[in-house]
């Protein structure tokens, strides 16, 4: 298929503030399918008589995949299944099995057959870094949901505790062998470990060009398109200051990266809000050279998601659709969507303050 544009639904504002309608109605109108956070599914599921229960979060699915039927989106994904590989205590393995089988249900019922998995970034007590064990835990989850058509996406945490880059979650992928398992490629989790370090004096890595250069030439010669479930697209901030202890994002025990990117990722070619990453680099090593096809996913945390303000969800869906089409002029995608009128419409209309 083509190379299409989504958003993920906490792109568009937080749960616990903005509600999924409206949130529906915002990528609906600007051409976005989603990639679902569970976050969001949860919160409908804690909101139904009895609470989150199996029961409720699988309601919960239902529903929501009505409100989307409704609005025409297609669900991309349901992620992130977190802090799931390597796990020391093999009790804790085993419920996480069951909650696996919870959301496989859950994605049937969504009508998606993706399932994300981030790399964990738990302590190193609670983490082992056996390869072996590592590996074999996720064949077990890829052997578990083959039989029901179910794909899973492994991706690097930039601040993950074994799996920090690309190459380690694709030989992770390459170890585990599944034609049902592949690697989700996340252009800020790339640019963040390798090129940018919110914490540094300048905000980078040491020979930051030299290393990016070198890492997506390895990329574009090593990774196996076919193997690309999706992409998530997103630059970030340079901060005014480095985030060290008294910044105002600094929090004790978190990594300096992943304070960095809860509040301050931004879309696709927003400079003028602070984006520095070479999200453009890293975009042709994957649309051009390695000719990815497939959905090209905003994913945005900020802290402007959790703004009160009902305006947030068409703000951000507006922020999204322009960078869409930023991506489209500079890839000469030469591609719409099933909704191709969209985007244009959509932003020729009168814009929502915030």
């Amino acid at each position: 298929m083509p190379c299409k544009p989504a958003i993920c639904s906490h792109s568009l504002g937080r749960a616990w503030v903005h509600d999924m309608p409206e949130k529906l109605d915002q990528a609906a109108r600007y051409g976005f399918d989603i990639e679902l956070f569970y976050e969001d599914l949860y919160y409908i599921a804690k909101s139904l008589p009895g609470g989150p229960t199996p029961e409720n979060q699988l309601a919960a699915a239902h529903l929501i995949r009505s409100m989307c039927d409704e609005r025409g989106i297609a669900i991309v994904c349901l992620q992130p299944f977190m802090h799931y590989e390597g796990l020391r205590d093999r009790r804790k393995h085993a419920s996480r099995i069951e909650e696996m089988k919870l959301w496989i249900e859950m994605a049937k019922v969504l009508d998606t057959h993706i399932i994300s998995i981030p790399s964990t970034c738990l302590s190193e007590e609670e983490m082992s870094g056996d390869i072996d064990l590592i590996v074999g835990d996720l064949q077990e989850v890829a052997d578990l949901g083959a039989p029901e058509g179910m794909q899973f996406a492994y991706e690097s945490l930039a601040w993950g505790t074994y799996s920090d880059t690309w190459e380690q979650s694709w030989r992770i992928v390459e170890l585990v062998d599944r034609p049902n398992f592949g690697i989700c490629l996340d252009t800020f989790n790339l640019a963040g470990r390798i090129y940018a370090d919110p914490a540094a004096s300048n905000r980078r890595t040491p020979n930051a060009e030299a290393e990016t250069k070198a890492s997506l030439e390895r990329l574009v010669k090593s990774v196996n398109p076919r193997k690309i479930v999706y992409v998530q697209v997103v630059d970030a901030e340079y901060l005014a200051e480095p985030l060290i202890e008294d910044h105002k994002y600094h929090v004790d025990g978190q990594p300096a990266r992943m304070s960095w990117s809860r509040n301050c990722r931004l879309f696709y070619g927003e400079q003028d809000r602070g984006a520095y990453l070479p999200i453009r680099a890293i975009l042709k090593a994957i649309l051009v050279d390695l000719k990815f096809e497939g959905w090209a996913s905003a994913e945005m945390f900020n802290i402007s998601l959790a703004d009160w303000r009902p305006s947030v969800p068409e703000q951000h869906a507006r922020r999204a659709a322009v960078s869409w089409q930023k991506i489209v002029s500079d890839f000469d995608l030469g591609v719409g969507t099933r909704r191709s009128g969209s985007f244009g419409k959509a932003l020729e209309e009168p814009r929502a303050q915030l």
